[in-house]
């Protein structure tokens, strides 16, 4: 096969790519080109669109920032982080409140109140506790404590 033949076959193979790729129904090359384009412009189209809900998404998200809570259930207790995207005063005393409602021990714990709220905490059941709490309950008290808190410091 000459030179000009495989060159032939190379813009041939990539032009088949191309009618794959952009769902082409085309046969010559022009429309094969011009239906890439509009696919082309329809992708930059959804990115614009989603760049900007992402933006949108993004200015809701640092006005009200929402706190994330995980527990994670361990043999003789929880695992509970807290992270909020703010310095939140006072936060850990509405926590450690809670943990005492429910009867929780805090056996070990670490936390970070410098640019943003970081608790990272293990809570033993008390010898006087006989409920029997599960980690969602921990986790929907954790919230509610700061619900609390929130609306407290806002009327401050």
């Amino acid at each position: 096969m000459s030179s000009r033949d495989q060159k032939k076959a190379a813009v041939y193979q990539k032009l088949r790519q191309l009618r794959s790729v952009t769902n082409s129904s085309a046969v010559n090359k022009t429309s094969i080109i011009v239906d890439a384009s509009r696919y082309i412009g329809e992708l930059k189209e959804k990115v614009d669109k989603l760049n900007q809900e992402i933006g949108t998404s993004q200015i809701s998200t640092s006005q009200n920032p929402l706190p994330m809570v995980t527990v994670e259930t361990l043999e003789k207790g929880f695992l509970i982080n807290v992270f909020l995207e703010k310095n939140c005063p006072g936060l850990l005393v509405s926590i450690l409140e809670t943990f005492e409602e429910l009867g929780l021990d805090v056996l070990d714990a670490r936390v970070s109140c410098e640019d943003n709220f970081q608790l990272e905490a293990i809570g033993g059941e008390n010898q006087g506790n006989a409920e029997g709490i599960d980690s969602q309950m921990v986790k929907q008290a954790v919230l509610q404590a700061i619900g609390k808190w929130s609306k407290t410091s806002e009327q401050d």
